[in-house]
């Protein structure tokens, strides 16, 4: 027999009979769902420890910084102890797991960078909440510096070039279409509040190398990476579109692997319904359809929320293995979703599940995983078992420490600020300003400074002019775009 066949799976819980999630069929994603307080965070925390035991590298938004505490072994406590006697778990043991903290602020974990040209103009326009004419526009933007060859790295070589689009609309109207000054304005005001939110610190370089999510520490566990997210959630558009990209770029980058023995990567979505609230139909399409072919990646992707119904339902259907906690129903709304939640799971002729989900303890849950057919199992009452990490945050020198050890410091704190959009257009623009004034002093019969003023083009005005004519003969390098961009070509 295979080591698969022998692998009874991960152990979550048990209750009238012991509940496990198969490894090779991880990547088919899962849900972990219910009421604030009533133990999610738990779940997912011991199926992180379980896949990074397994050697599966683990990223995970730490919303309430709560996951932190994987880094350190957990203590003995009666309660724990009682639970782990209650579900027959004879090896239970404290550990700490190997953690990577990351932080697109830099404050708590490793900095989190992406270029603008990788973010790409959907997931821009998205984050900046533009309509369809601004985000035209974006677009028209992103083509001229494909053809102009210009690196958009960070946020402000996206606005020096929106700057000389707008300045320069007149010229560029033929080729890439009407370019309001009114759009224009209206897009850099954005991009000012958003750079205040936080995004200049994300856009730039070093750009993340979203292999370094996939690594194993040398105990051979799969590193469990934590951002934390607790100020990320405060600017929700960026945490979505955060997230968003993390995904469409590992659709991209990563090779075809089927169904393997385990998944090459495990995502854990907190307030998943963050990805949807407001996107256009359009993105929620994008992002079924990357989930959907994301399996066959050796990717598995977790949303963790509150109400499954927070989901759509093309993205809830792909959901194969779910972990379902405690839901109040107080309201018939809250009623409603209830009933919904519990016609998910495959029925359980001996458990009630819409009455069982409104008496759910603390740390119980109602579980379904896909059996070695990828058929769901039928819904049992669990009772989750406890974590080997500490349960709660690590302290803010715990986390200094397992920073001060980390591979990354070198690759990732300091920023770089290479030449690129920014840096060339302003180069463009000295270079010109300097042919025009040695041209002016050249003439004959040039009048003393303080004479009366020329009718003739600024220096900077013929410099943009000619870029502008200079267009047609451009060499026509294409810039790399995100995934969810392409999709859409």
């Amino acid at each position: 027999m295979s080591s698969v066949e022998n692998d009874p799976g991960i152990f979550i819980g048990k209750g009238e009979q012991a509940v496990y999630l198969l490894p090779q069929l991880a990547n088919r994603h899962g849900l972990i769902a219910g009421a604030t307080g009533t133990g999610k965070t738990v779940s997912l925390q011991i199926l992180a420890e379980a896949f990074a035991r397994r050697g599966v590298p683990v990223f995970m938004a730490d919303v309430k910084g709560d996951l932190s505490g994987l880094c350190q072994a957990g203590k003995a406590h009666p309660k724990l102890q009682k639970r782990a006697e209650a579900i027959g778990l004879e090896d239970y043991t404290h550990e700490a797991f190997p953690v990577v903290f990351w932080d697109l602020f830099g404050k708590q974990g490793h900095r989190v960078r992406t270029t603008v040209s990788e973010m790409g103009p959907l997931l821009l326009s998205r984050m900046l909440g533009l309509n369809d004419t601004q985000e035209g526009i974006l677009y028209a933007v992103f083509k001229i510096a494909d053809d102009q060859g210009l690196l958009l790295l960070d946020l402000k070589d996206l606005r020096a070039l929106l700057t000389f689009a707008g300045e320069n609309a007149r010229e560029l109207r033929l080729e890439y279409g009407n370019i309001s000054g009114a759009s224009i304005g209206a897009i850099q005001r954005r991009l000012l509040v958003l750079e205040q939110e936080g995004a200049r610190q994300f856009m730039g370089e070093p750009a993340l190398d979203l292999f370094d999510f996939m690594q194993m520490s040398p105990g051979g566990f799969g590193n469990i990476n934590i951002l934390a997210a607790d100020q990320l959630m405060l600017t929700p558009k960026l945490y979505a579109t955060f997230l968003l990209w993390l995904l469409s770029e590992l659709f991209e980058e990563l090779p075809e692997v089927g169904d393997p023995e385990k998944p090459r990567l495990v995502f854990f979505f907190d307030e998943a319904h963050l990805l949807f609230k407001g996107a256009p139909q359009a993105l929620v399409d994008k992002v079924e359809q990357v989930v959907r072919l994301i399996r066959s990646k050796g990717v598995g992707v977790y949303f963790v929320t509150q109400n499954p119904l927070d989901l759509p339902d093309p993205i809830l259907g792909q959901l194969g293995n779910r972990i379902q906690h405690a839901l109040r129903a107080f309201t018939p709304r809250e009623q409603k979703a209830v009933r919904a939640a519990a016609e998910t799971f495959r029925a359980n002729p001996a458990l009630d599940a819409a009455a069982a989900i409104k008496e759910l303890g603390v740390g119980e849950a109602l579980v379904s995983t896909l059996d070695s057919n990828g058929i769901p199992g039928m819904v049992e009452r669990v009772l989750i078992r406890p974590p080997g990490s500490r349960l709660g945050p690590a302290t803010r020198a715990e986390r200094k420490a397992v920073m001060d050890v980390s591979l990354y410091r070198e690759r990732y704190d300091q920023p770089v600020d290479r030449r690129s959009a920014y840096e060339m257009l302003n180069e463009r623009a000295a270079k010109a300003a300097q042919q025009q004034a040695a041209a002016e002093a050249a003439k004959p019969g040039k009048k003393a400074s303080g004479g009366r003023r020329s009718n003739r083009q600024s220096p900077l005005e013929a410099m943009l002019k000619s870029i502008a004519r200079s267009f047609g003969s451009s060499l026509g390098r294409q810039l790399s775009r995100g995934v969810l961009g392409s999709l859409l070509k």
